[in-house]
């Protein structure tokens, strides 16, 4: 019964995911006053996430380091250097272009690896990638913002990265310890919590949303350039990831496996960072991020299908 809800919920995410932003955006007052559940609400799906990874899934970097290399370079440098220049030229507004580059340089999303399977990627490779990218994260993400907006608005870095750790290293090195004692025998474990864990996904949308809500009242030139926008840097981190992957590597299954890691984000991690350690005004683009993820995520699975009938040996 829970497998059938948890496809039923899969399947339907690219609706669900923008009605929470509408639902968060409508019932603001009471979102507001529930921004202190987000952090426990991420740590229960990061563990839940873990629970189907084992330490020895790192052992794929020695088979394919250049790709986990590459993705880690896309996500984290190529793609907020990307956000930052474009979204400056386009936008006179910092606080805009902050948003911009957190919704890109936020860890690739977990939900990626569903996406691998369906278009029959390497899907080792791409579990190894989430497992080290995330733990990476708390560390790589707090640079990046010093480097890139750093001088325009203080960072506290120190707090984001202890954040990070117990909402992301820490869940993930519960859950996969749990999975190693158990001999990876707690992954079915892990798909009964998974419906679960996709309410807590919506729950963190619906009360992230609440904080941009003050800027939604009034449809703008400016609010229809950034929805435009994130749309089109979204969609340009898949294109680019495949791009760049089949020039680099000529192998379908790796490439279908960079284009998905590289063109989704965790982007609730990404919300929780804008809300809590910025301006309001920041958190507009990581939010508008989810209206189109799961979207882009379907119509690049059409895209990759056809390059792999192209190119596969």
């Amino acid at each position: 019964m829970l497998n059938s809800f948890n496809s039923k919920i899969q399947s339907l995410m690219p609706i669900l995911t923008p009605l929470c932003v509408v639902i968060g955006v409508i019932f603001h007052n009471i979102g507001s006053h529930l921004l202190f559940l987000v952090p426990f609400l991420f740590a229960f799906m990061t563990f839940t996430g873990s629970l189907s990874m084992r330490f020895s899934d790192v052992k794929v970097f020695k088979k394919h380091p250049g790709a986990i290399l590459f993705v880690i370079l896309f996500i984290h440098i190529l793609m907020p250097v990307w956000a930052y220049f474009l979204s400056s030229i386009i936008f006179d507004d910092q606080l805009l272009v902050i948003g911009f580059v957190i919704s890109v340089a936020v860890p690739t999303g977990v939900t990626s690896i569903i996406w691998i399977s369906i278009c029959r990627g390497n899907f080792p490779l791409g579990l190894s990638i989430i497992l080290i990218d995330t733990l990476l994260a708390p560390f790589i993400l707090p640079v990046i913002l010093n480097s890139l907006v750093g001088e325009a608005v203080e960072i506290d870095a120190a707090s984001i990265i202890v954040d990070l750790l117990w909402m992301i290293v820490l869940p993930s090195i519960l859950g996969m310890v749990l999975n190693e004692l158990r001999k990876g025998n707690l992954k079915e474990f892990g798909q009964m919590l998974a419906p679960f864990s996709k309410l807590s996904l919506f729950g963190i949308v619906i009360i992230n949303s609440s904080a941009v809500a003050p800027f939604l009242t009034d449809i703008t030139w400016e609010l229809l350039g950034i929805i435009i926008f994130v749309f089109i840097l979204a969609g340009s981190g898949y294109g680019m990831a495949l791009i760049l992957g089949h020039l680099i590597f000529r192998n379908t299954k790796t490439v279908t496996s960079l284009v998905f890691l590289g063109g989704m984000r965790n982007i609730a991690v990404g919300t929780i960072i804008a809300v809590t350690y910025f301006p309001a005004k920041v958190a507009m683009p990581v939010v508008f991020g989810m209206l189109f993820q799961q979207v882009l995520a379907s119509l690049y699975a059409k895209v990759v299908n056809k390059y792999q009938v192209k190119y596969e040996v």
